[in-house]
């Protein structure tokens, strides 16, 4: 029993710790990626009367991906919005998000986001931080995403896509504008779901 009681004078040895090895598949995503305006939709929904929902999405904005696959973390993405693209189906509606009541599109023509930060939560899930600008106002925001994939089209393009969400407070952009209703409550809620379906094509490697 006494050659198991007994403490080992050897040294320990050191763990030697790997780096998780790199997706082929991944790696070969590297590279920048031009967003699709066709495929792709930047939408959101708002409260109504307390009641229901109203969506809505932006028609035209650009930005482009810069995906490094073997290590996301040195991602990143810049989107630029064109506020007089907004599209809820009631153009009334439409014209009173525009003006100055709301986004005051005429002098604050775009919304911009710029990433600050890329990580892989596991698997296919994602969160990007940055910049979002609304009017003159810049906060920091976070969007959980979720790689759908990339394929080749039969123009042989290469690409990538994402889904994903996240809430905001339109009063923290300064999107203060609301009416009281009679029978308690506001016209419009102040949390904000945002929504992002994007398509991406790949550009042709520099010469």
């Amino acid at each position: 029993m006494a050659l198991f009681n007994r403490k080992s004078t050897a040294a320990t040895p050191t763990a030697v710790i790997e780096a998780p090895a790199v997706d082929p598949a991944l790696a070969a995503l590297t590279g920048t990626y031009t967003i699709d305006p066709a495929h792709s939709s930047i939408g959101f929904t708002v409260r109504h009367a307390m009641v229901t929902n109203v969506r809505g999405s932006f028609g035209e904005h650009e930005g482009t991906l810069t995906l490094d696959g073997s290590d996301p973390a040195n991602s990143s993405a810049a989107i630029d919005v064109k506020i007089a693209s907004v599209d809820t189906g009631i153009g009334d509606r439409d014209g009173h998000l525009v003006s100055g009541d709301f986004f005051d599109a005429e002098k604050f023509p775009l919304m911009t986001y710029r990433s600050t930060r890329a990580e892989q939560l596991g698997g296919d899930a994602y969160r990007i931080t940055g910049d979002l600008t609304i009017k003159d106002v810049t906060r920091a925001l976070s969007i959980d995403l979720e790689f759908n994939g990339s394929a080749t089209d039969v123009y042989g393009n290469e690409r990538v896509g994402f889904e994903g969400s996240t809430d905001i407070l339109r009063s923290d952009w300064g999107l203060t504008w609301n009416a009281a209703l009679e029978t308690g409550g506001v016209m419009v809620s102040d949390k904000v779901k945002l929504t992002f379906d994007i398509s991406a094509i790949k550009a042709a490697p520099q010469a």
